[in-house]
């Protein structure tokens, strides 16, 4: 694992080898239509992905709070919204993350052609 901090965020091994590149002063490789291999860093996805963590661990402290409030025999129909209302936005997110990949390869494929 790379220590460095200035490696740490890099966004793939094209970006990675690209830095090598540089720092050794060789060409990186290229595509077929020319163009570099690096990839673009996906601001976008970074924030969603992590929207969706933090929303995951909001519902997995609801949860406990619901099984400790049935365990003291304090359960009341709004505790029990607790933890569904956190399942509103990441089913977004999760929905969005699910179909990534799919419109990516589709985009792809468009491109392509």
């Amino acid at each position: 694992m790379l220590t460095n901090s200035r490696f740490a965020p890099f966004g793939g091994w094209h970006r990675l080898n690209s830095e090598y590149a540089k720092q050794f002063g060789i060409e990186t490789p290229r595509s077929a239509s020319g163009s570099s291999l690096e990839e673009v860093p996906l601001n976008w996805n970074k924030w969603v992905r992590q929207t969706h963590r933090w929303l995951s661990i909001a519902f997995t402290v609801a949860v406990i709070v619901n099984i400790v409030a049935v365990a003291q025999k304090k359960y009341t129909a709004s505790l029990g919204l607790l933890a569904v209302l956190p399942l509103a936005l990441p089913l977004v997110t999760g929905l969005y993350l699910f179909v990534l990949p799919y419109a990516t390869k589709w985009r792809s494929e468009r491109r392509a052609d």
